[in-house]
């Protein structure tokens, strides 16, 4: 398994630079489930805030972006399940994925409740608003 820094994934998503563009697609479609490329969360959420707000994504794309990400054999995502239950806030709601992510890592942590002064946030990511 070799670690994939996000740069490498916008490069392979985007397109954007000829030349890393290309060495990106060589390297991402040189893996496979017996050579899987790893993708941590952070890099997720790099990609996300990205996609969103230098290329202005639709949030269904990159929603789906993200859960192509998670099912693909050749990948693994570091915390597949938490990351998925974040997508799917995110994909029904107006929160941020950064929002929805925080929320989610802390029910799995056993937080009883994550507390917030943004109202979206609260309204949206499952997090609790502080008066």
């Amino acid at each position: 398994m070799i670690g994939l820094d996000t740069n490498i994934l916008l490069r392979f998503f985007l397109d954007d630079d000829p030349r890393q563009s290309q060495k990106a697609r060589l390297l991402i479609g040189s893996l496979n489930a017996s050579r899987q490329g790893w993708i941590a969360v952070a890099s997720i959420l790099e990609i996300v805030w990205v996609l969103k707000r230098k290329k202005q994504s639709a949030r269904d794309q990159i929603a789906n972006l993200v859960e192509q990400l998670i099912a693909d054999d050749a990948i693994v995502v570091e915390d597949p399940a938490l990351v998925a239950v974040a997508v799917q806030r995110f994909r029904s709601t107006k929160a941020e994925f950064a929002d929805c992510l925080i929320a989610a890592s802390a029910r799995a942590a056993g937080c009883e409740k994550t507390l917030t002064f943004d109202e979206i946030a609260a309204r949206d990511a499952g997090m609790e608003l502080i008066a």
